[in-house]
């Protein structure tokens, strides 16, 4: 009767140590999620400087500035991990077009605004790459966990659900927005 019960405490302490190892992945995967979320932002909320910053030298390239405005709008309005990528895709191609637009323009280039912004965005892409590597990381060891038995059926059991990655599509999109002059 004795290893009864000291089987059946194994495998309760087998399930709880499980369950608080998935809770801890969840929430990993989650705030590797807010970091992103973070950068994205700080990202949007540079991009109305730069826009104007352009916007003064640059008064004819009015559809490159409006696709930025945009892809901002877009970007900010994404829910769904899918619609983050693929907005954030056109985000960074937006952003492509209006540095090309800058370099036509020597007294920008030159402007001590637009270089600290250049700065600033490419600090912020770089946190976002690094974000975005810490979150895909954090979601592969959730997901591994998920579907791993004997881990799966507690999973299951209390319905952990897979995380998406948060994937660029297009391969140009996969190297950061170039910001040198």
């Amino acid at each position: 009767m004795t290893i009864i019960y000291v089987v059946v405490g194994i495998i309760i302490l087998w399930v709880i140590f499980t369950y608080n190892r998935l809770i801890t992945l969840r929430n990993r995967a989650k705030e590797a999620w807010s970091d992103i979320d973070v950068q994205l932002k700080r990202r949007y909320n540079l991009i109305p400087n730069l826009v104007e910053a352009v916007k003064g030298y640059a008064a004819h390239e009015r559809g490159v500035l409006e696709n930025v405005t945009k892809a901002r709008t877009a970007a900010m309005e994404a829910k769904t991990m899918e619609e983050h990528a693929k907005s954030e895709n056109g985000l960074s191609s937006a952003l492509k077009s209006l540095f090309a637009v800058a370099e036509n323009y020597p007294d920008l280039k030159a402007s001590q605004n637009f270089l600290e912004l250049q700065r600033e965005l490419r600090d912020t892409e770089d946190k976002i790459q690094a974000s975005r590597r810490f979150y895909n990381t954090n979601v592969r060891d959730l997901n591994i966990k998920i579907e791993s038995f004997p881990a799966n059926v507690i999973a299951k059991t209390f319905g952990f659900k897979q995380r998406e990655f948060f994937e660029l599509e297009k391969a140009e999109a996969k190297e950061p927005v170039a910001v040198k002059f």
